[in-house]
């Protein structure tokens, strides 16, 4: 079994190369970061001790209560006001389409986006909202000039400040976070101090942030509403459970670009030839789902979202994309929630939590059971996917390593993606870099050492190139 927790008081030795190495890889690794997923005793670092990581209070701790059902159920004056940090961005984009489907029950007051001014403007001249931010400074002469002539001029903010403003801006309701990596974080927590309930696409909010961001959101009383699919099939699964009735969790998986290639053909695959077979995604997702690290990090935020022990949530390919994650109860019943593959589903029940809003069949199409046919589950294969117990080795070990690892595996994508490392290096630098942080593993870590351990990943993941380059 893996081991449990200490308090923070208490210390433990952590070795990962002489317990429990898995002998399932493809390649064998370096380091001693790889570990079975389940049953095993956690451990980190050769002959090193810390701090065990103390005990994080999950967003909903195996139920969604009723009384957070009813006390959801707030009327505004007119649609819901909302605000959305990373707006230009794929979710951002499928967030504002549903506003404008559904301008009777939504409306926004702030938008904040990163580079690209000329979408963002386009955005606030459609939603009118009273405040803009972007987040790169120096494009601010563009954005006004892409406003010059509208209607209608909202107040713009640049930079972090602005993101902030945004994120917490007073009018709104709800924040969505769509803004990608670790800079979601200052303004997820502008949001929460705000009191500003959250709709959370931003992976490494929970991932990196946990220990800081959770503990903060329980103290404002500020809600977390997970807006990905898996996470969002098993909040709504869990509506109203008794305390305690939740046992297992299982994430499905479509097994990405790679599920039917041999084993041995994927030391020669490249970038540019991975598509996901089921959605058409950025690059970097496509890559994260056919590594499986999408789904490795997943089990973490689902960890830190519902409390479940890394034992009790499991991973299973489903090659259809339909059921997007199941629920196990303790008296062995089985809940799964099943759509169409469609970000906008996940979004728009967040957004309408805990009510359910009417869609168009048109634009919304209905799920066809029939027409699908049949469904297919397998077991996930550790020879195609070592990803896996990388994840669950660094969601046990908690503190800063989930960031440290989701951190180092934005970057070796990136370095796979400009052909500076192959395929399988990819696996070997998340490995490694995870390795050298044992012995500065921070267990309950603030927001700036969070921060500074994402840039240390990257920067340590990127100097190991030179040893891995590509020929």
């Amino acid at each position: 079994m893996a081991s449990s927790f200490l308090s923070p008081a208490q210390t433990k030795l952590i070795d990962f190369s002489d317990t429990c190495k898995s002998q399932t890889h493809l390649f064998k690794l370096q380091g001693g970061f790889s570990l079975k997923r389940k049953n095993v005793k956690v451990t980190i670092g050769k002959g090193i001790r810390c701090s065990a990581t103390p005990s994080v209070p999950p967003a909903w701790p195996g139920t969604v209560p009723v009384d957070d059902l009813t006390k959801a159920t707030v009327t505004w004056n007119g649609p819901k006001p909302i605000s959305i940090i990373g707006s230009t961005g794929s979710i951002g984009s499928k967030t504002l389409s549903i506003v404008a489907e559904h301008s009777d029950k939504f409306r926004v007051v702030a938008l904040a986006a990163g580079s690209n001014f000329s979408l963002l403007a386009e955005q606030a001249k459609q939603f009118k909202p009273q405040l803009i931010s972007l987040r790169n400074e120096s494009l601010v002469g563009e954005l006004k000039e892409a406003l010059a002539g509208a209607d209608y001029m909202p107040e713009i903010v640049v930079g972090e400040q602005g993101t902030d403003a945004v994120a917490s801006h007073p009018d709104a309701a709800m924040m969505v976070s769509c803004i990608v990596g670790c800079a979601g974080l200052k303004p997820t927590v502008a949001a929460i101090k705000a009191g500003k309930n959250i709709s959370l696409v931003n992976k490494e909010t929970l991932i990196a942030g946990a220990p800081f961001i959770l503990p903060l959101a329980h103290k404002h009383n500020v809600k977390i509403v997970p807006a990905d699919s898996e996470h969002a099939a098993i909040f709504q699964c869990i509506q109203g459970w008794p305390e305690g009735a939740l046992r297992r969790l299982i994430l499905t998986a479509s097994g990405g670009a790679f599920r039917d290639l041999p084993v041995e053909k994927l030391k020669d695959v490249k970038a540019e030839s991975i598509n996901h077979p089921l959605l058409s995604l950025g690059k970097k997702v496509t890559i994260d789902t056919a590594t499986l690290f999408n789904k490795g990090l997943e089990v973490i935020e689902a960890h830190y979202l519902f409390g479940i022990d890394y034992d009790n949530i499991e991973i299973l390919i489903h090659r259809e994309g339909i059921i997007n994650s199941m629920v196990e109860a303790k008296d062995s019943s089985v809940l799964a929630q099943l759509t169409l593959p469609d970000m906008r589903i996940p979004t728009i029940y967040t957004l309408s939590w805990p009510e359910r809003i009417d869609c168009s069949e048109i634009t919304w199409p209905r799920l066809d059971l029939a027409k699908i046919g049949s469904f297919t589950f397998k077991e996930p294969d550790n020879k195609k996917y070592p990803s896996m117990d990388l994840c669950y080795a660094a969601g046990r070990a908690g503190g800063t390593m989930t960031g440290v690892i989701s951190a180092a595996n934005e970057k070796a994508v990136q370095l796979f993606i400009e052909d500076k490392i192959s395929y399988l290096d990819l696996f070997k630098v998340v490995e490694k870099t995870c390795e050298k942080h044992q012995s500065e593993l921070v267990a309950s870590p603030s927001l700036e050492e969070i921060l500074h351990y994402d840039l240390w990943a990257r920067d340590y993941a990127e100097s190991l190139t030179s040893s891995l380059a590509v020929v």
